[in-house]
């Protein structure tokens, strides 16, 4: 009986800081075939034309009208796209590439033609908010707000260049703010895939270290309608993820454990070290209350490259591709 061919796989910007994270990840599979561009030919659009209509399947690592020029030169219907910048994860037409944000979401990533990658802060807020929303203990119209914090590698080859370059062009800075204007890319998706009518405010930072991400949505409980426990925000968290390999959620003995017996100083909980996930595709989510239940933290714990991007990225792959999901991760 006659074999059938290995997928092919194009990563179109596989020399950025995501394409190469990903690259790494397919590299040495045997149940794919990686396609590269002849290095000689890499600024000939005919060149990237024919691997982008050539493959099975096309992951885009580029900016976001890069991205956009590149699905423009995919003329075969049978091509499927992941594009991981921010260009499409709104857009009509393009399916949101968070396997677990939904009971739903997986089977409508391995049905679909055009997968947009999820952003890193994305991924924790939404991780977080969407199950509250859905089981109706946070109402889509209440004020959210998001703080985060992430290795300077979510910046890109500049940023990292920054913090890790001498001066008079590098960085010292050990902790950095941004996003003051409060119109951060990311704030559409987060709105639009949490279920929320209204944008977060969003207090997005970079930390002197490359890699690995906390994200925290502070909820005042007592606003909530039904005022719920936090008891019941981690429940329902735990009912929205039970039995997913990718996503855990933390119980009410770990956390109480955390908060009280392994705490260092001022209250320090070294299990929620932002770098601790680095490397995988693992996202951990935690709920800590106030001892009166009136108020809750919840914290997200993800590699910014990994389940924030490059790991987020071949879960999906495997799906569109028909593989086992966790193959690579």
């Amino acid at each position: 009986m006659e074999s059938q061919p290995l997928p092919r796989v194009f990563i179109d910007g596989e020399a950025g800081t995501t394409g190469l994270q990903i690259r790494e990840r397919l590299a040495g599979r045997r149940d794919l075939s990686l396609l590269s561009i002849d290095p000689d030919r890499r600024k000939d659009p005919e060149a990237r034309r024919e691997l982008l209509n050539a493959a099975d399947l096309v992951v885009l690592c580029l900016p976001d009208d890069a991205s956009r020029e590149a699905v423009g030169m995919i003329e075969s219907e049978r091509v499927k796209v992941i594009d991981a910048s921010t260009a499409f994860r709104t857009a009509p037409g393009w399916t949101y590439g968070f396997p677990e944000m939904t009971r739903d979401q997986r089977s409508a990533i391995r049905a679909a033609t055009r997968v947009s990658n999820p952003g890193c802060y994305p991924t924790g807020f939404i991780g977080l908010v969407r199950p509250l929303v859905d089981a109706g203990l946070l109402p889509a119209g209440f004020p959210v707000s998001v703080n985060a914090i992430s290795g300077y590698s979510g910046g890109g080859k500049g940023l990292i260049a920054e913090f890790e370059g001498a001066r008079p062009k590098g960085t010292q800075d050990a902790f950095r703010t941004y996003g003051l204007s409060l119109a951060h890319k990311h704030l559409p998706e987060m709105r639009i895939h949490s279920g929320l009518d209204h944008a977060p405010v969003f207090a997005p930072a970079v930390g002197r270290y490359a890699q690995g991400m906390l994200v925290e949505v502070p909820l005042a409980l007592y606003a909530l309608p039904g005022r719920p426990s936090p008891d019941q925000i981690r429940e329902a968290l735990q009912a929205a993820y039970a039995g997913e390999r990718f996503v855990q959620v933390a119980d009410a003995e770990a956390c109480a454990g955390l908060q009280k017996a392994r705490a260092g100083a001022a209250g320090h909980v070294p299990e929620l070290d932002p770098e601790s996930l680095n490397g995988s595709n693992l996202l951990k989510l935690f709920v800590f209350g106030s001892p009166d239940g009136a108020q809750a933290r919840l914290l997200a714990l993800l590699d910014n490259l990994g389940k924030g991007a490059s790991g987020a990225c071949v879960q999906s792959l495997n799906l569109m591709l028909g593989l086992a999901e966790d193959v690579g991760l």
